[in-house]
């Protein structure tokens, strides 16, 4: 199967580069100038993922990514974004985009994010992390279905972005164990060249405020100052 890319920029010798790197990888591309014309690309051609720069006319990228993620589209997203966006390039990821990439970029590093964000969404059904993945995980009133997509706080049912979820799974798949985010990153995001560590953080948040009673007195996610993360393990009450 070829997967479709939404090209979507307003700067054309951008959507240029991009869509003859991308043809090249044996991708299938579509492309927008404006986030009005990105989000009836969405609708109509249903792509498999989305490169969508921040600043656009008619409609910036943070606003028409979050009128998907409210219309429950959750086609992958990475944001393109100028050095200097960085308070829109952390919220974008909080509204649910699941990576970005800051200009100027290599097409080689392009194709390596683009290939390594679809194949993590392909997989997100079984969210294929470890080799356990089959099982029902659960610590304390949290419990997870991954091969159903599914997760629940005291039998309440959670929504999740596609990166949140397999973030949440691999986490709850090594309890108790301090995890760098170095390795969060490759696990989750399975980058093979060194990569932003800030996005981990970002949904780290985001997870937390999806579980936790007190974000600021974390129960689950535990920060381990200096390395990383570990995920701790609740008792039934």
């Amino acid at each position: 199967m070829v997967n479709k890319i939404l090209i979507v920029d307003d700067e054309q010798p951008i959507r240029t580069l991009l869509d003859y790197n991308l043809k090249q990888s044996n991708f299938e591309t579509i492309m927008a100038a404006d986030g009005a014309q990105a989000i009836q690309q969405v609708e109509e051609e249903k792509p498999d993922l989305i490169l969508l720069d921040l600043m656009l006319p008619i409609i910036d990228g943070i606003e028409v990514c979050k009128i998907l993620r409210s219309r429950n589209i959750n086609t992958p997203i990475i944001m393109l974004t100028a050095k200097g966006e960085e308070p829109d390039k952390v919220l974008g990821l909080e509204i649910g985009a699941d990576d970005y990439m800051t200009k100027p970029f290599s097409p080689r590093e392009v194709i390596a994010r683009v290939k390594a964000v679809l194949r993590r969404s392909q997989e997100s059904t079984g969210v294929k992390v470890t080799d356990d993945r089959d099982h029902i995980i659960t610590s304390g009133p949290l419990t997870v279905h991954p091969e159903q997509y599914e997760a629940y706080l005291r039998e309440q049912s959670l929504e999740f972005t596609p990166k949140e979820f397999e973030l949440l799974v691999y986490f709850m798949q090594n309890k108790n164990r301090v995890l760098t985010r170095e390795q969060l990153l490759s696990a989750v995001w399975n980058y093979d060249f060194v990569g932003d560590t800030r996005i981990v953080d970002v949904h780290v948040s985001h997870l937390r405020e999806k579980i936790e009673e007190n974000t600021k007195k974390p129960l689950f996610i535990k920060t381990v100052r200096g390395i990383g993360y570990k995920f701790e393990e609740q008792k039934v009450k």
